[in-house]
């Protein structure tokens, strides 16, 4: 896990170029290098999760010293490839193995990886850089490219800095006022972009590796999706650092850490606001070393603002802040956290909107807004950009799925990935498998929300494993009390213009 910046270009000047690789050293505070050949600056920020030895420090160089990777991410399936392609391996590490398989297979490796990754290797002879970012985009990739000028980075903010880019993007900002988040790869700023998920590039153009269909499917067998379950899971513990996880006591969280068994987990909350009693619950069920953390509504706006700082965009949802104080006190045990982010998505665990939405003959774009969005005023240009890419589905059930198994769930994914990052944790969700997410696509509702119970399968799955208790509770996911942080009886419009001052953003 790390964080990276590649230039390429004449106009980067190296010493500002160290400056924010420094920035950005929250991503890997375990060491930092430079390469530098021509036109070319890769730097990378190393949080040592697998081969924890110097040998496997990045940027890496291949053992013919014509190609450099900089990587961030797990390959979860690297040692299976390993073995496949009979790789002669220094390192147990996947980003040599990684490497290995890029110059044997090219591109065409990308449809084997499982795991979240993004990626640029150099080639020194060719001058071409090839760039990556995983089917889901679990792991981000900021991209810039302007009159003979590239950046690829991990962070925006160094690409910001170094672009001197800062004009925001008007379609991104208002999505942002609407939606809380970023759509269609847009971001805060113009010129820069977020690197589409299952894509990849190669000669100066981007091509789609993936693509996830979303048409209506025969429901799976409980016994192969729980088997992928299980995989998915065992698969995340991949580590040479101990693993805990993230446990709310909701259902998601609670099936993580029970399979899983981790000897850790945590869990945050407010005095006057938390999810203890039902967290508690499932430690003591699987026997878990479990740690309650408190925060207080002072200490949330005081990181609140920090983070907003770091990263030059606003936060979206308000418990963004709480992963990121349960990642920064869970550093000390765990480098490794599991999270249930996903598991809503695919299982359409938001019942309420599903429901709605499995009974339309059309899609209604009104009804969308009225439960979807974040902000009160009226904006039906950018909900119809964001669910567009879907409307091809027809159905409104299949429109609304695929819009949160990909455009939505991204959302999260970024959330979660600064959020335990800053802290210098890697976060992983095994319910973003790809895997699970093809199989559930184009799934009936019905299956999903057998006989009203919303999420279904994933309670049979857990119906041996958890607590009648857990299993049927309704989802909460680390509450935030908004009104009372910010003594107002609209606590969500207050911190959108909370994270806006905070940038100078009218």
């Amino acid at each position: 896990m790390c964080g990276f910046i590649v230039s390429k270009g004449n106009k980067c000047n190296i010493d500002k170029f160290s400056k924010c690789l420094k920035n950005a050293k929250y991503r890997g505070p375990d060491n930092s290098d430079i390469y530098s050949h021509n036109n070319v600056i890769i730097g990378h920020n190393r949080l040592k999760i697998i081969d924890l030895s110097n040998n496997s420090n990045q940027p890496m160089l291949s053992s013919c010293g014509v190609y450099v990777i900089a990587y961030n991410g797990e390959i979860y399936n690297a040692s299976e490839l390993a073995k496949k392609y009979k790789l002669n391996l220094i390192t147990s590490s996947d980003t040599e193995i990684l490497l290995q398989l890029y110059i044997l297979r090219g591109s065409k490796v990308l449809a084997e990886l499982n795991g979240m990754f993004s990626f640029v290797i150099y080639n020194n002879i060719s001058e071409e850089l090839f760039a990556a970012r995983d089917r889901l985009g679990v792991k981000p990739l900021y991209f810039f490219s302007l009159s003979g000028q590239i950046y690829f980075s991990s962070d925006i903010r160094s690409i910001v800095e170094l672009a001197d880019s800062n004009e925001i993007d008007e379609i991104g900002l208002r999505q942002y006022k609407k939606l809380r988040t970023f759509f269609n790869n847009h971001t805060l700023y113009k010129n820069i972009i977020s690197f589409p998920s299952g894509c990849y590039y190669e000669n100066g153009r981007i091509y789609k590796y993936w693509d996830c269909d979303f048409s209506r499917k025969e429901q799976p067998k409980d016994e192969h999706l729980f088997e992928l379950i299980y995989d998915a899971i065992k698969l995340r513990m991949v580590s040479d650092v101990p693993v805990g996880s993230y446990l709310s006591g909701g259902l998601d969280s609670s099936i993580i850490s029970a399979v899983s068994e981790v000897k850790n987990t945590w869990s945050i909350g407010f005095s006057n606001m938390n999810e203890f009693s039902y967290a508690d619950t499932v430690a003591n069920r699987i026997g878990s070393n479990h740690t309650n953390i408190l925060i207080s509504n002072k200490e949330f706006l005081e990181i609140a603002e920090k983070m907003v700082k770091d990263r030059m965009e606003p936060l979206s949802v308000p418990n963004e802040v709480l992963i990121y104080r349960m990642s920064q006190i869970a550093s000390n045990e765990n480098r490794v956290l599991l999270s249930g982010e996903g598991a809503d998505e695919l299982f359409s665990g938001y019942d309420r909107i599903f429901n709605k939405f499995s009974n339309l003959n059309s899609f209604d774009l009104d009804l969308f807004d009225r439960m979807y969005s974040y902000g009160s005023h009226k904006d039906d240009d950018i909900l119809h950009y964001a669910i567009e890419p879907y409307l091809k589905y027809k159905e409104p059930y299949l429109i609304l799925s695929s819009f949160f198994q990909i455009s939505h769930l991204q959302g999260l994914l970024r959330r979660l990935d600064f959020s335990s990052m800053l802290a210098s944790v890697e976060a992983r969700s095994p319910f973003v498998d790809y895997r699970l997410v093809e199989l559930m696509a184009g799934v009936d509702f019905s299956y999903k929300n057998y006989n009203t119970e919303n999420k279904a399968p994933l309670k049979r799955f857990a119906n041996n494993i958890l607590e009648d208790s857990t299993i049927f509770r309704k989802k909460v996911g680390f509450p935030v009390p908004l009104d009372q942080i910010f003594l107002s009886e609209n606590g969500y419009n207050d911190w959108l213009s909370f994270n806006l001052n905070i940038l100078n953003i009218n």
